[in-house]
């Protein structure tokens, strides 16, 4: 892990994606890239003239600037590699662009509009159509340990299997890791690989883990891997995004979309 992408927007969520992005650049001696968006503005309702339109850019264009001076100052004192990018765009497209080239990209846990629901669909986007591992970090994080205990969420399917595969990295350097199957799901198919095939995987990389089995017993399992990884102070949650259509876990729900509706340690997410 040497090329890690960092989310930049003065949001609630920035000091905690901050503190994570120089934790894992100094554990593993990686560069980081602060990507900061100056997203255009957008005509406004009976704005026919588009007369309030030039006085917000550049007021937008002001915020950003004191944000990346009030960052690189702190960055300049910090022991890490680190490049700062400044572009005008939108979030979704400028991320998605820049995280083709990065093994690791870093988002909050909260969406940026009140229509987002308090969860961000940037981690989403990013896991579905870049093909990205994403850390979903939420603003109570004070810091990253990447050698804290780690919860693999573990359901045999496809994205399960790629989520691990992707944190390899970070999975070789935890003191311990635990492959926990929520057991009792309704939905689960006969065809997905077993627990012991994802620990026999494991195993060959060099990394022991415990297989548990949490039954279901009528809860959401996103509640109940979560309690888990709490109980047993994991540093963070490997979990394969969106198994079902992100359609039907935006009408339905789902175990992504619980975990990302607030959470308590990071989540690392893949598809």
């Amino acid at each position: 892990m040497q090329s890690i992408l960092v989310h930049v927007c003065n949001d609630p969520d920035f000091e905690a994606r901050l503190q994570t992005s120089l934790d894992i650049a100094r554990f593993f001696d990686a560069h980081l890239t602060f990507l900061q968006t100056i997203t255009p503005p957008v005509v406004l309702p009976m704005d026919y003239t588009g007369t309030a339109i030039p006085p917000l850019l550049p007021m937008a264009q002001e915020q950003a600037e004191k944000l990346k001076q009030d960052t690189e100052a702190r960055l300049n004192d910090e022991d890490v590699q680190w490049d700062w990018v400044q572009e005008v765009g939108f979030v979704d497209s400028m991320l998605l662009s820049h995280a083709a080239l990065n093994d690791l990209v870093i988002v909050g846990a909260d969406g940026q509009t009140e229509t987002e629901h308090n969860r961000s669909r940037l981690a989403g986007i990013l896991a579905i159509e870049g093909r990205s591992s994403v850390m979903v970090v939420p603003s109570s994080s004070q810091c990253f340990d990447p050698s804290k205990p780690a919860l693999v969420a573990w359901n045999g399917s496809p994205e399960s299997a790629r989520a691990m595969r992707a944190s390899l990295a970070l999975l070789k350097r935890s003191d311990s890791v635990v492959l926990a199957t929520v057991t009792g799901e309704p939905e689960r198919k006969s065809s997905r690989l077993p627990p012991f095939d994802g620990a026999s995987y494991l195993a060959r990389h060099g990394i022991e883990c415990e297989l548990i089995e949490l039954p279901c017993s009528g809860r959401h399992p996103a509640k109940i891997l979560v309690e888990e990884a709490e109980k047993r102070d994991a540093g963070y949650i490997v979990l394969g995004a969106y198994g079902h259509s992100r359609l039907l876990e935006i009408v339905f729900g789902g175990v992504t979309r619980d975990m990302l509706d607030d959470p308590q340690i990071p989540v690392f997410l893949a598809h």
